[in-house]
């Protein structure tokens, strides 16, 4: 099951991850919160090191720890 965030406005949101290659040649993991679940992006945690946070616009996102 994915890990779900409800914000303050009641909105649910999920976290998904994609790895994208730089110009460098260096993968780098990003992750996202979406309204809709996509398949294979979701995650079932937080990653280690991390905590979610809501913005005053109600947009949660992911800070370090």
């Amino acid at each position: 099951m994915a890990f779900t965030f409800t914000n303050s406005k009641g909105k649910k949101y999920f976290l998904h991850s994609t790895t994208v290659k730089r110009p460098s040649g260096k993968n780098t993991v990003l992750y996202f919160f979406s309204s809709t679940m996509k398949a294979g992006q979701t995650l079932d945690a937080v990653p280690a090191g991390k905590k979610v946070v809501e913005m005053k616009s109600g947009l949660p996102v992911l800070k370090n720890t």
